[in-house]
C-alpha cells in the first residue's frame, strides 16, 4: 500500500496575473506552462479579461483587497517556491502585489512587465509604470521585457545591441538580479539579451514564422518561474525557457482567427532541452 502522503511533493509555483478568457495568456498560460514542467501552480487573480484571439474587449479590475487575500491564502497554506507576475494594470495593484511578495519574502521572483497585448490592446496604465520601476523591480531576481517594455522601463530608444545593453543596464539599476531583454520584436532572429549584473550573455534564437503567437511572454517568463521553483539556477531557467518557447511555437496550432496561442505542451522531441 502506498501512502500518498508520504510522496516526494512537487514544486511550486505561484502566478499573480490577469484572467484571460479565450486561455492563451495571462493565469491561464501560466498555469499550464507549470503543469507542463510538472509544477504546482497557484494563482492570484489581478483582474478578468473578456478576450479572444483576436483582442481584448473588456477589463474588470479585481478589489485590492481580494488580490491581497489570495497571495496570503495561498502562501500561508501552500506556500511557492517561485513566483511571477504578469497583468497587474494599476499603480495600486502594483503596490499591494509587491508589498505581500515582500511580506512573504518570496526570493525567486519573475516580473513579466506586461503592457500591452498582442492585438494591441494596452493592459499596464501609465502611472503603473513608475510604480513597477519602484516597488516591484527592486524584489525581482529575473524581468523579462520585450523591447517595447525595455524602452519604456530604461527610457532609452533600442535601436542597436549597444543600446539594448545601455537598457538592460539601466533596468538592472532598479534592482531585478537578472534583466532578459528578449529580442521577439527585432527584426532577424529572435536573439534575448541576459544581463546578471556584471556581464551579458547572448540567448541565440530562430525566428519561426507564424501567427500562433499569444502568451508568448507570459509562457516564456511562467517556464523560467517553474524552473526556479525545480531548483535551478536564474541563467539555467532563462536558457531552459528559451528553447521551451521556441518549441511551443513551433509546436504550436490555430485555435481562433487571429493570434492563437503557442502549444504550452509542446513536445520534448522538438528540440534538445537542458537536463
Amino acid at each position: 500500500m502506498v501512502d500518498i502522503d508520504q510522496l516526494e511533493v512537487v514544486p511550486k509555483a505561484m502566478t499573480i496575473a490577469g484572467s484571460d478568457s479565450g486561455g492563451g495568456a495571462g493565469i491561464q498560460a501560466d498555469l499550464k506552462t507549470f503543469a507542463s514542467l510538472g509544477v504546482y501552480g497557484t494563482s492570484a487573480l489581478t483582474a478578468v479579461t473578456a478576450q479572444n484571439t483576436r483582442g481584448v474587449f473588456a477589463v474588470a479590475e479585481v478589489p485590492e483587497e481580494v488580490i491581497a487575500a489570495q497571495i496570503d491564502l495561498v502562501m500561508e497554506d501552500i506556500g511557492a517556491s517561485a513566483a511571477k507576475t504578469g497583468m497587474l494594470s494599476s499603480a495600486s495593484i502594483v503596490r499591494v502585489v509587491a508589498e505581500r511578495l515582500e511580506a512573504w519574502d518570496v526570493r525567486r521572483l519573475v516580473v513579466d512587465p506586461v503592457m500591452v497585448a498582442k492585438s494591441g490592446d494596452f493592459l499596464l496604465q501609465e502611472p503603473a509604470v513608475q510604480s513597477v520601476i519602484e516597488h516591484l523591480l527592486p524584489l525581482a531576481m529575473v524581468v523579462t521585457p520585450n523591447l517595447p517594455e525595455a524602452e519604456v522601463l530604461s527610457g532609452i530608444e533600442i535601436t542597436s545591441p549597444e543600446t539594448a545593453r545601455a537598457a538592460a543596464r539601466a533596468i538592472a539599476g532598479f534592482g531585478p538580479k537578472f534583466v532578459v531583454v528578449k529580442g521577439g520584436h527585432a527584426d532577424g532572429n529572435p536573439d534575448d539579451l541576459v544581463f546578471d549584473g556584471q556581464e551579458f550573455t547572448t540567448l541565440p534564437g530562430t525566428r519561426i514564422v507564424t501567427s500562433n503567437t499569444h502568451g508568448t511572454g507570459c509562457t516564456f517568463s511562467a517556464a523560467i518561474a517553474a524552473r526556479l521553483a525545480i531548483g535551478d539556477a536564474p541563467v539555467e531557467a532563462i536558457t531552459f525557457a528559451k528553447d521551451f518557447i521556441s518549441r511551443a511555437l513551433s509546436s504550436s496550432y490555430a485555435v481562433g482567427a487571429g493570434h492563437s496561442p503557442v502549444n504550452h505542451f509542446p513536445p520534448r522531441e522538438a528540440a534538445a532541452i537542458p537536463s
